[in-house]
């Protein structure tokens, strides 16, 4: 094992090179993004709409839910279309067919093939051209385009409107009917869904792949896949096999040592460490908690529910009062208001416990933090619903209402106040952890990744700052994936590795030199493929093609820690069995082996699924995305916070033992539950719709035709199964908190193993 000194030298050396890399691309991005024309015009000159109208088009598009909504280049929901693919299709046929019945007579599906194939050649030469005058900002399209934007608009604007031609369209893409009740909004947003659209088949000057890499597939109009695509896979895998071979010969020379039965000691440390009184205040956290899990898998219910039947809740018209958009903006957004404040919560608790020292005023601290996160959940929750149900005008709405993008709907001012109170929580940490790190004693490395992980989870959230109201969607996107990958999947993962160091050298399970030193080197490890892995988001989203090359290669060496995750697992469930005392931990251990499962399964084998350019370039957008999303989210970050808020619990309730009764049902529903989930629904679905992209194009995987098959809905009720285990799940978990503080969840007043057996 080598020297902290080393460790640390290495880490400064890929997060400084990292992050050179990751800034100077993102410079690229700014200056490569797809042009949003200051006017776009027809052949003869005539003023079609302006650059102002189409950024306007894309707040509409934000005020009714964005990414909420279907999804534009991939990224958004899946019930609705991917409305950059549909428009496109769309589009193309109603060019095929006007040029057809002028030229043949008949349309476009009746003429012979030879025909047909003059046809779709003349249609990639006009659609794949770049008409863009950069040195008048302006765009020119030719009149069979403007006659297809106009029939587009009629189209999407019956849609978001009421026409009742299209009720059963609307339910089949769970859109609310007058979800745009203004038709001039309804006019801007079509503008933006043009731009995007234009964005996905107009090729970048001097090269021949559009500026989203040919994304959507549909071979009609040329976008196809590249030899890039294929080439930059190929890579990955190779970078792939390299990094498990180089960790796997560390592993074999570093190999963990068992705990020695001797060092073990007889009774729990922890029993030791009085809870403080800020660390007594966390517990209401917890409630909240677990108050929010229930309402997310409520949420999570309606908004798979609404996949079947997409303007009402059996029958009860729920989606007058919340539509799919907003069930679905909820279920995301709490989620990762409960992970993180289960997180936060537990970082709370554990830092007066490492030092012994309680700061002044650090429960009134703790006490004010709790109110500005009860705020920020309820504030953010009312403008969402105020924005969808069409009340705020575009202003408003970015600052208090809903911002669209997926992960981060809160609207500004909600965002800069949970900035306000991440950093509220770091001076908190900071402060009760100070003295310990100034007696410079063997935990000061393991510290000193503790305030780090802590300054970079408050610093990182941030960056959801860096696009405004009227920014480029391109560069939007590019922020976005630092909020949604670094911040949740890259920082929170290093805060949790500390945390857990921590928990198991306290409780002396664990060396705290190889503690520090194991920190330090998965930290490395994590960090060198995660933070460049963040491209892996962006191959298909108005950036440059060095985006891919780099995203590819470093995406694949994410996997590569979580190859030997199993390792890790076995070492935890057998720490689980080595005195009796430690059965007292048994569940937040447990939590901990099954984090290391889903981690391997949802973040390794599903991440790797879609991860690779040419997977990607065919499932992006599809099922396979939330398979991966939930299996990785809930099933490696909510298993993670239900362990450590378990963990904390028993810290705060030490002197009694837990019926395993509702813990047990909790903990087995919930992973069987989701795995059921996953098994018998998302996956099979996205599979069937890869088949479908691959064979005939996004549109088709994303449409109504397609997804309302029996099959597709006889898929879509099999979740019923793992949503309904799960959700028993969630509620025993809840009986069980409750039970914590009422009396039935343990016996009372007798630390003795003897006699919960007997009960």
């Amino acid at each position: 094992m080598k020297s902290p000194k080393k460790l640390w030298l290495t880490f400064g050396l890929v997060i400084g090179l990292s992050f050179a890399v990751l800034l100077y691309y993102g410079v690229e991005i700014y200056q490569n993004a797809p042009p949003i024309p200051e006017k776009v015009v027809s052949s003869d000159g005539k003023i079609l709409f302006t650059g102002e109208e189409i950024l306007d088009g894309q707040n509409v598009w934000q005020s009714i839910g964005g990414q909420e909504v279907g999804s534009i280049w991939g990224h958004g929901a899946y019930v609705a279309p991917d409305w950059t693919a549909d428009y496109l299709h769309r589009e193309a046929l109603f060019i095929l067919d006007a040029w057809a019945n002028a030229d043949y007579g008949m349309p476009y599906g009746k003429i012979p093939d030879e025909q047909k194939m003059v046809l779709q050649s003349r249609l990639k030469k006009e659609m794949r051209k770049n008409t863009f005058d950069a040195s008048t900002k302006t765009l020119t399209i030719s009149p069979i385009r403007v006659q297809a934007f106009e029939y587009l608009n009629r189209y999407y604007s019956d849609i978001f409107g009421n026409n009742p031609d299209y009720d059963q369209l609307r339910d089949q893409y769970a859109i609310a009917k007058n979800a745009i009740k203004d038709p001039q909004r309804a006019r801007l947003m079509n503008m933006f869904f043009f731009w995007a659209s234009w964005a996905c088949v107009t090729e970048r000057p001097g090269e021949t792949v559009s500026y989203t890499h040919n994304w959507p597939n549909d071979e009609l109009i040329g976008n196809v896949a590249t030899g890039d695509l294929m080439l930059w896979t190929g890579f990955s895998i190779i970078i792939l096999l390299l990094g498990i071979g180089i960790l796997a010969f560390y592993n074999a020379q570093n190999t963990e040592e068992e705990p020695n039965d001797d060092e073990i000691p007889l009774e729990d440390p922890l029993l030791s460490i009085k809870p403080t009184p800020s660390m007594r205040a966390t517990i209401k956290y917890f409630w909240v908690v677990t108050a929010l899990i229930l309402v997310q898998v409520i949420l999570g219910v309606v908004t798979a529910h609404y996949g079947v039947e997409g303007s009402a809740f059996y029958g009860f018209p729920l989606a007058d009062y919340m539509p799919y958009s907003l069930s679905r903006t909820w279920h995301v957004q709490i989620a990762i208001f409960w992970i993180a404040t289960s997180w936060l919560a537990t970082g709370l608790y554990i830092a007066p416990a490492v030092t012994g020292y309680e700061p002044k005023y650090q429960k009134l601290g703790v006490n004010f933090l709790f109110i500005c996160l009860l705020i920020i959940v309820g504030g953010s929750m009312i403008g969402q619903w105020y924005a969808i149900m069409q009340r705020l005008g575009f202003v408003e709405n970015f600052w208090f209402g809903h911002q669209g993008y997926e992960y981060v709907d809160l609207g500004r001012f909600w965002q800069a106040f949970l900035l306000i109170g991440l950093v509220l929580w770091l001076i908190l940490m900071v402060r009760a952890i100070m003295p310990a790190l100034r007696s410079r004693n063997n935990s000061r490395h393991l510290l000193t990744m503790f305030i780090i992980s802590s300054i970079a989870i408050a610093v990182f959230y941030a960056a959801g700052l860096m696009w405004g109201r009227r920014s480029n969607l391109a560069i939007a996107e590019y922020w976005r994936w630092w909020v949604v990958h670094l911040w949740v999947e890259g920082f929170f993962e290093v805060f949790a590795t500390v945390v857990m160091a921590f928990i198991f050298t306290r409780m002396k399970l664990l060396n705290e030199k190889f503690a520090t030193l194991n920190v330090l080197f998965s930290t490395i490890i994590f960090l060198a493929g995660g933070i460049l892995g963040t491209f892996h988001h962006l191959y298909f989203s108005g950036t440059p093609t060095a985006v891919l090359a780099v995203g590819s290669a470093f995406s694949a060496l994410e996997v590569v820690p979580l190859v030997l995750i199993g390792v890790e697992a076995y070492h935890n469930y057998k720490i689980s069995k080595l005195k009796p005392w430690i059965q007292a931990y048994k569940w937040p251990i447990y939590c901990f082996i099954a984090v290391a499962f889903w981690n391997f399964l949802g973040a390794g084998i599903f991440g790797f699924l879609i991860n690779p350019p040419i997977a990607l370039y065919y499932m992006q957008g599809l099922n396979t995305t939330p398979l991966h999303g939930h299996a990785a989210l809930f099933g490696v970050y909510g298993v993670l916070g239900i362990g450590l808020m378990l963990f904390v619990l028993k810290g705060l309730y030490r002197q009694n033992v837990w019926k395993d009764t509702w813990i047990a049902i909790a903990f087995w529903s919930i992973n069987i539950g989701l795995m059921l989930m996953l098994l018998l629904s998302l996956l099979p679905i996205g599979l069937l719709q890869t088949i479908a992209s691959v064979n005939h194009g996004m549109w088709w995987a994303r449409s109504a035709e397609f997804m309302q098959q029996p099959l597709m809905n006889t898929l879509r009720w099999m979740r019923l199964w793992g949503d309904t285990i799960f959700a028993l799940g969630t509620i025993a978990l809840a009986i069980f908190v409750v039970g914590l503080a009422t009396g039935w969840s343990y016996v009372k007043d007798k630390y003795d193993l003897k006699k919960v057996d007997k009960k």
